[in-house]
């Protein structure tokens, strides 16, 4: 394993008091041939001071916890690094924080990590000898992708199902039948978990999967599937076999999930706007249950969703609210949500006016946002996906790029200035011209200031 020359240094010093040995999701990653993020240290037969003291010489450092026996070490580069000794933990109460922790230097490997939620985690990395310490079959399970609890001690932190979600979507793994069971034995203590903490592990699920569907199945093997009802319904909530012959409600959003991370322009995107989008493709069918009908089309009898998209949009921000999600995703997973079927209305070319309007009312979300959703939606379809739906998608974004609206909302050109500048001063009744001189601008009366002023003094009669 390749280490940044600071940690070396400080991994030097270290063992000269003590034992350390990388530990956690560095020596995961890196075993799965990706680039380490964090690196984090434990150190066994030193005490808290003297551990302090070597580290004291490279920078700063931050003492998290004596009680945890937990020190973040900054280099004088910046970089930081967690060291911390090896540690027992005893269940005193409730919740993701109801234990007692004792660090304790004369921990041995196997006994240190023990305490680790999954065997994959629970691999240690000898930086020296270059040996891996893996007393609980780590390596092994990581090689057949499955994800397995390391002791009994699991069920004590209800936070470590959410934690199973997001890592079976994040590496692609299978939870282990035993560890499911353990999940289910403690789906009644969901409700003990600080929102923040429901949220963190959402927001991994959102921005670092690269099988999301494997998440949604943890869930649903666990039992925890029922704490978010809204994806919880779609499961048996059926769908028109010509047209869906992937399966119910939820099956098909697995596979638009899967289908979202497969494109490029996702996994090029920031996180802010990873979360967004599979937040939105994750929701665009939750108003499918409530409108789900068997009803008469094209002379036979067929399950049909009519509305699902407006009926979807609250549910979408219900959900988002109880998971902890910021405030500032519901607007635009609202707008995704309703609006997500938008190719598919009308036969013919799409308007100037109708995506400028599209456009505002996506804010802040883009049409090209919208577009992604679109792609993941259609993907989700196998082995039904027409070409054709491609093809209104692009004609949709080619309209919007000529309108340069792709990437923002069209923007209002008549202001209060303007009225001013026509003599008028201002009042309550700036509002309603300034809201008519938008829609106008909307519908094409004008496409620039100059227009927009023209079209003022029309408004007021003015030459």
């Amino acid at each position: 394993m390749h280490l940044p020359s600071d940690l070396r240094a400080m991994l030097d010093a270290v063992r000269r008091v003590g034992r350390p040995r990388l530990v956690g999701g560095g020596v995961r990653d890196w075993l799965l041939g990706l680039e380490p993020k964090d690196f984090d240290v434990e150190v066994a037969g030193v005490d808290f001071e003297t551990l302090h003291r070597a580290l004291a010489p490279f920078g700063a450092t931050d003492v998290i916890g004596r009680s945890f026996g937990v020190i973040k070490a900054r280099s004088r580069s910046g970089a930081e690094y967690d060291f911390s000794l090896p540690r027992r933990e005893s269940k005193t109460g409730a919740g993701h924080r109801g234990f007692v922790v004792a660090p304790d230097p004369a921990l041995s490997d196997a006994d240190a990590a023990a305490r680790r939620d999954f065997t994959l985690n629970a691999i240690a990395y000898d930086p020296f000898t270059h040996a891996l310490i893996d007393p609980h079959g780590g390596q092994a399970d990581l090689k057949a992708r499955v994800l397995r609890h390391t002791s009994a001690a699991f069920v004590e932190d209800p936070l470590r199902v959410l934690r199973a979600f997001q890592l079976a979507a994040r590496f692609d793994l299978t939870l282990a039948p035993e560890t499911a069971a353990l999940c289910r034995s403690i789906a009644d203590t969901y409700a003990e978990l600080p929102v923040e903490r429901v949220w963190g592990e959402w927001d991994k699920w959102a921005t670092k999967s690269v099988k999301p569907s494997r998440g949604l199945a943890v869930l649903e093997e666990t039992g925890w599937l029922r704490h978010f009802p809204e994806i919880a319904i779609l499961r048996g909530t059926p769908q028109e076999p010509e047209w869906h012959p992937e399966g119910d409600v939820f099956t098909h959003t697995q596979l638009c999930l899967d289908a979202l991370v497969a494109l490029e322009e996702w996994q090029a995107s920031d996180p802010a706007q990873r979360r967004m989008l599979m937040l939105a493709v994750l929701a665009h069918d939750f108003g499918k249950p409530a409108t789900t009908e068997h009803a008469e089309r094209r002379g036979q009898l067929r399950w049909i969703s009519p509305g699902h998209e407006a009926a979807g949009g609250p549910l979408a921000g219900n959900f988002l609210r109880r998971i902890g999600a910021p405030l500032e995703l519901t607007a635009p997973v609202r707008a995704l949500v309703v609006h997500h079927l938008a190719h598919h209305h009308g036969r013919t070319e799409f308007s100037d006016t109708s995506v400028r309007r599209l456009a505002r009312k996506l804010a802040p979300a883009t049409i090209d946002d919208l577009a992604l959703v679109m792609r993941a939606d259609h993907g989700g379809r196998p082995p039904l996906a027409p070409p054709e739906t491609l093809e209104r998608i692009e004609q949709l974004q080619a309209k919007a790029r000529a309108l340069e609206l792709e990437k923002s909302a069209p923007r209002p050109l008549v202001l209060g200035r303007h009225l001013v500048a026509l003599g008028r001063k201002p009042s309550p009744e700036f509002k309603p011209i300034l809201d008519e001189a938008f829609e106008a601008q909307l519908d094409g009366a004008f496409s620039d200031e100059a227009g927009g002023l023209a079209w003022l003094r029309n408004r007021f009669g003015q030459q």
